[in-house]
């Protein structure tokens, strides 16, 4: 049996949208039924003066790129994506998150003063 290098990348995508989509549905969660407003609009770690107001925007984020992701973890169980479809869907909701996440973390403390 031969090694394929792309064939061990498809599978350690596939498994990795597992993971992502769980803590996405949990960091909505978090927000909108405990109220736990800690891991909105960060940057660098330490959250905006003001973070409920940004709440609603993280949210959002989170549940459009778990919901992307569960359907086409879903569609590709049942069989009904290619492989150049799911994996160009998967790749671009993660991308697009990761810059949602940091330009509303970067919006988000912009009237912040920086710490000396």
């Amino acid at each position: 049996m031969v090694f394929d290098v792309s064939v061990a990348l498809t599978w350690v995508l596939f498994i990795a949208l597992f993971p992502m989509a769980f803590f996405w549905w949990r960091r909505a969660y978090r927000i909108v039924i405990q109220r736990d407003f800690s891991e909105v609009a960060l940057k660098r770690g330490v959250s905006p003066p003001n973070p409920e107001k940004f709440a609603p925007y993280e949210v959002a984020i989170n549940m459009i790129a778990a919901a992307i992701t569960t359907v086409v973890i879903v569609f590709v169980l049942l069989g009904r994506l290619n492989y150049d479809s799911w994996t160009a869907i998967a790749g671009s909701t993660i991308w697009c998150k990761f810059f949602a996440n940091f330009v509303l973390g970067r919006h988000a403390h912009v009237g912040a003063a920086k710490p000396k």
